[in-house]
């Protein structure tokens, strides 16, 4: 199984179930913004939701992280890697810059 295989379940589930709804804004995001805001009024769900949405994200880093520490035959190549990085790295530059706001 390729790295690109490995790799392609959990980068789909991060951006389809990680980041829906997609409007007004990632629901993930939202979430992310009432925590950093000291979190007042979250219930249960509120928390439920915020684990449910960032577990695939979880899941990606995790994934990346193992398939860097694979043997180079079994690997991707380093660019595929590099842009799945590049690509996490983008992500959270965004939501970091959408808590500044």
């Amino acid at each position: 199984m390729s790295s690109l295989q490995r790799l392609a379940f959990p980068l789909g589930a991060a951006l389809t179930l990680g980041l829906a709804p997609f409007f007004p804004e990632p629901h993930l995001l939202g979430k992310i913004r009432w925590v950093a805001g000291g979190a007042v009024g979250m219930g249960p769900m509120d928390w439920f939701d915020l684990v449910l949405h960032g577990a695939p994200w979880v899941w990606l880093v995790v994934a990346v992280v193992l398939e860097t520490r694979r043997e180079p035959a079994e690997r991707a190549p380093r660019w595929m890697i590099g842009a799945l990085v590049a690509a996490l790295a983008a992500a959270v530059l965004c939501v970091t810059v959408a808590l500044i706001r």
